[in-house]
C-alpha cells in the first residue's frame, strides 16, 4: 500500500484511543494504522497490503456490490459470484413463469450455456479510493446557504468524476462522511453481464419467511450464485454469446474446516446507511411518528399483496419480491421502535447533546457552535407531524403500482403528447416497452385494492395537512375510496397496455390532463414535494448544525465514534464468533450456531414459510452430511458473529484470519435492531450462512458438484 495513502491528514481524528474490536465499519485504505494490530491480536493473519492494495491484487479485489443493493464474492478463477437468495430474488423471480418456476423449485446450471441472463443486473468492483477533503472543503464557506454549498460542491464533484474517470472506463463516486465534513472519491468498475449459475428452492433459501426474519435461532440457506462475464480482454460488455467467464484480480478459498466460539471473524462489504451520529431529535421522531406510520402503511401493502399471491403461483411471482422487499424493513422498523424504546437510546443522545450544549456555549466555542442544539431541536419539533405524514405517503408510493404512475409512465405520454410526429415515432417503442413492463409486474385486481387501501390509510391516520384531492375526495365519500378507485381504473388511459397504445395512435393532453389516476397521483406527488418557505429555512439551518455538531462532537471528544456512518461504500468489520446467551429453541451444544436437525423440527408440512423438501428430511434422517459434517456429525447450518454490519451487508462474505471464506453474511439479530443508530457491544450479532451447508446443499443435495469443484476448497 502507498504511504502516501496511509498518511491522510484528515485520517488523524478517525485514530481511536482504544478500538473496541467488534465495533465500527472501516475504510479500507486506514486498516494499517487503525486497526491491523488489534486485527492481528484476534487472528488476523494477513498483512494491510493483502487487504488492500492499488498495486497488487489483494482481498478489494474479490468483493463487488451486487445490484446496486447488497454484496457479493468472486469465489473461483472462472468469475462465479456468491450472494443472498434474497439479494437475487429479483433476478430468480424475473426468470421464472409458472412453468419453470425457479424461485419455488431452485435450479442449476448444468454447464455455462445454461446459465440464465436476466435483464438487467450487474456488479461494482472497487479500484481505489482516496481523500479529497481539501479540495472539496475549499469552494465552499460559512456564510453559504445549504443550496448555495451544495451547488458548490456538486461542480467540484463533477470535475473529480471527470479527472478519475479515465474516459468513462471507470465510474467515480464522491461521496460525505462525518455529515460533510469530510470527503473521499471511489472509482469503481462495472460489469453488466451477470448470468444465474443456481439457487435453492424458495423452501431453503427462504426457510422461516417473515416469522424468522430478523430472528435467532435461524435456519436459512440463504444464498444464491451468479457468474461474471466479460469480453475476451477481460473488460466489460453487453451481454453477448461471445463473451467469456471474467478472470478476477482476486477470488476467495472456501474453508470446511468449520468455526468456533471466538474465532476470528472479518467481513467486507457495501453496509448500506447507519446514522450513528443522528441527534436525539431525530431519533425521538421516528420512534413516536415516522417508523409507526411506516410500519402500517406497509402492513396495509403487504395484507393486500398476500390475498392475491396465495391465490397461484402465477400471482406469487407478480408480488414476491415487491413483498419480500416490504416485509423485509416493515419488521426492521418495527424492531426499531422496539429497541430504541426499550434502551432508551434519544435520553442517551439527549445527555450527550445537553453535555456538548455547555461546552458549545464556552467563550471560545460559542460563535460557532452556540446555537447548533436549539436549532435541531426547532427543526424536528417543526417536522414530526410531517414525517408521520409523509412516511404513510412512501408506503403508498412503495406498495402501489399506480401511485406514482403520473412521474413514471404519465411523464412519458404527457412529453409524447406534446412531441411533433418525428419525435413521436422515435419515443413510441420506447413508451409501449415501458407499459408492458408494468403491467407485467401487476394484477389489476390486487392493485385497486392496494391503492384503494393505502388512500384510506392515509386520510384516516396521516395528520398534518392532506393532499387536497385526497381531502376532498374523503370528505365526499366518507373517508372510503373503493368506489373511487374503481371508478378511476375503469377510465384511466395506465390501467392497459391496449389503452396506452390507443393513446400513442391518438395522443391528447386534455385527456391525459383529466385521467383520474394522473390527477391523482400528480397531486399527491406534488403535495409530498412541497416545502413551505418555513421548512426551507428550517431545513437550511439544520443541515448547517448537524455538521456543526458533528464537527464539534469530534473537536471537544464528547463524541466517541471514531469511524463514518455506513453509505454504501466498501468497509470493514472485524469481530469473532460469538455465542448468545442460551436459548430453549436451539438444539446446538453451544448459541452460536443451528443445525439442520434443528431446521427438520421446524418443519411443517405445506407451510409457506417452514416446508422442506423431502429430500432433505431424508438427508437429516441418515444423516447424509458428507465432507461437510461438522466434528460433532451435524451439519451447521447457521452461525452468529459479533460483527458490525447493517443493511447493504447482505451476502457478504465471513473470512477467518487467513482470508478464506467461512461464511455468508444475511441478518442481524432483532434485539439489537437499533444498531443503526447506537452499537450494543453485548447484545449486537450478525447472523451467516455457514459454507458447508452451502456447499452441502449444493453438491450432496443438489447433485451440482460440477460448481463446487470450481472452488478452491480447504480445510
Amino acid at each position: 500500500m502507498k504511504k502516501l495513502l496511509l498518511f491522510v491528514v484528515s485520517a488523524i481524528m478517525l485514530v481511536p484511543a482504544s478500538v473496541k474490536a467488534d465495533e465500527g465499519m472501516w475504510f479500507l485504505m486506514f486498516i494499517e494504522r487503525l486497526n491491523h494490530r488489534d486485527m492481528q491480536k484476534m487472528g488476523l493473519q494477513l498483512t494491510a497490503e493483502e487487504i488492500y492494495s492499488i498495486n497488487n491484487h489483494s482481498l478489494k479485489d474479490a468483493i463487488v456490490q451486487f445490484n446496486g443493493g447488497c454484496t457479493a464474492e468472486m469465489i473461483s478463477k472462472d468469475g462465479l459470484v456468491l450472494t443472498n437468495h434474497h439479494c437475487g430474488y429479483d433476478a430468480i423471480a424475473e426468470l421464472s413463469s409458472a412453468e419453470k418456476n425457479y424461485l419455488k423449485n431452485g435450479y442449476w446450471a448444468k454447464n455455462r450455456a445454461d446459465e440464465l441472463k436476466p435483464s438487467s443486473l450487474y456488479v461494482r468492483f472497487f479500484v481505489r479510493m482516496d481523500d479529497c477533503t481539501k479540495r472539496i472543503l475549499s469552494v465552499v464557506n460559512p456564510s453559504m446557504s445549504e443550496a448555495d454549498r451544495e451547488k458548490a460542491i456538486n461542480a467540484e464533484i463533477a470535475k473529480i468524476e471527470k479527472e478519475n474517470n479515465e474516459g468513462g472506463k471507470y465510474t467515480v463516486s464522491v461521496r460525505p462522511f462525518f455529515q460533510g465534513n469530510e470527503y473521499y472519491y471511489f472509482v469503481y468498475q462495472d460489469y453488466k453481464d451477470v448470468r444465474l449459475v443456481g439457487t435453492p428452492p424458495e423452501s431453503l433459501g427462504k426457510f422461516g419467511g417473515d416469522t424468522d426474519n430478523w430472528e435467532w435461532p435461524r435456519h436459512t440457506a440463504d444464498f444464491s450464485m451468479f457468474r461474471v462475464y466479460a469480453d475476451a480482454n477481460g473488460n466489460p460488455a453487453d451481454y453477448s454469446t461471445n463473451n467469456v467467464p471474467l478472470k478476477p484480480k482476486h477470488y476467495l478459498p472456501v474453508n470446511i474446516g468449520g468455526v468456533k466460539e471466538n474465532d476470528f471473524a472479518m467481513i467486507l462489504g457495501y453496509p448500506g446507511r447507519t446514522n450513528r451520529w443522528m441527534p436525539a431529535g431525530g431519533i425521538e421522531q421516528n420512534v413516536k411518528f415516522a417508523y409507526p406510520a411506516w410500519v402500517e402503511g406497509s402492513k396495509t401493502g403487504m395484507d393486500n399483496m398476500k390475498k392475491y399471491m396465495v391465490q397461484s403461483d402465477a400471482l406469487n411471482l407478480i408480488y414476491a419480491s415487491k413483498f419480500a422487499g416490504v416485509a423485509n424493513y416493515w419488521k426492521n422498523r418495527q424492531g426499531m421502535i422496539d429497541a430504541l424504546s426499550k434502551f432508551g437510546t434519544a435520553k442517551t443522545k439527549a445527555a450527550q447533546e445537553a453535555k456538548f450544549h455547555k461546552w458549545a456555549n464556552k467563550p471560545e466555542n460559542k460563535a460557532k457552535y452556540g446555537n447548533v442544539v436549539p436549532t435541531i431541536n426547532k427543526y424536528y419539533a417543526l417536522t414530526n407531524e410531517k414525517s408521520r405524514h409523509d412516511n404513510y405517503m412512501m408506503q403508498l408510493f412503495r406498495t402501489s403500482a399506480f401511485g406514482t404512475v403520473s412521474r413514471g409512465l404519465g411523464k412519458q405520454l404527457e412529453n409524447y403528447a406534446k412531441a411533433d410526429a418525428t419525435k413521436r415515432a422515435q419515443m413510441a417503442p420506447a413508451i409501449l416497452e415501458m407499459a408492458q413492463g408494468m403491467h407485467s409486474e401487476l394484477h389489476i385486481p390486487a392493485e385497486k385494492d392496494i391503492l384503494a387501501a393505502q388512500l384510506n390509510l392515509y386520510a384516516k391516520k396521516a395528520g398534518y395537512k392532506l393532499a387536497p384531492m385526497v381531502e376532498k375526495l374523503a370528505a365526499e365519500n366518507n373517508g372510503d375510496f373503493t368506489k373511487y378507485v374503481n371508478a378511476a381504473f375503469d377510465l384511466s388511459i395506465f390501467t392497459s397496455v391496449d389503452r396506452v397504445k390507443a393513446f400513442l395512435d391518438l395522443p391528447s393532453e386534455e385527456l391525459l390532463k383529466n385521467d383520474p389516476l394522473y390527477v391523482l397521483t400528480n397531486d399527491l406527488l406534488t403535495h409530498y414535494s412541497f416545502r413551505s418557505e418555513e421548512l426551507i429555512k428550517s431545513q437550511n439551518d439544520f443541515g448547517a448544525s448537524f455538521r456543526l455538531l458533528v464537527e464539534g462532537l469530534r473537536e471537544s471528544k464528547i463524541g466517541e465514534i471514531k469511524y463514518p456512518d455506513a453509505n454504501s461504500t466498501l468497509r470493514l468489520t472485524y469481530g469473532k464468533v460469538r455465542s448468545l446467551p442460551a436459548d430453549k429453541r436451539n438444539d446446538a451444544t453451544i448459541n452460536n450456531y443451528t443445525t439442520l436437525a434443528g431446521q427438520v423440527k421446524k418443519y411443517k408440512k405445506g407451510d409457506l414459510e417452514f416446508d422442506l423438501p423431502t429430500k432433505v428430511l431424508e438427508m437429516n434422517a441418515a444423516k447424509d452430511f458428507g465432507r461437510y459434517a461438522d466434528k460433532d456429525g451435524s451439519l451447521h447450518v447457521n452461525f452468529l458473529t459479533d460483527n458490525d454490519i447493517t443493511g447493504g451487508n447482505s451476502g457478504s462474505p465471513v473470512l477467518n484470519g487467513k482470508g478464506e471464506l467461512i461464511g455468508l453474511a444475511f441478518d442481524g439479530n432483532i434485539e439489537a435492531m437499533a444498531g443503526d443508530v447506537i452499537f450494543d457491544k453485548k447484545l449486537q450479532r450478525t447472523i451467516n450462512v455457514d459454507i458447508r451447508y452451502v456447499l452441502w446443499v449444493i453438491e450432496n443435495f443438489s447433485g451440482a458438484k460440477h460448481i463446487v469443484d470450481e472452488m478452491t476448497i480447504v480445510k
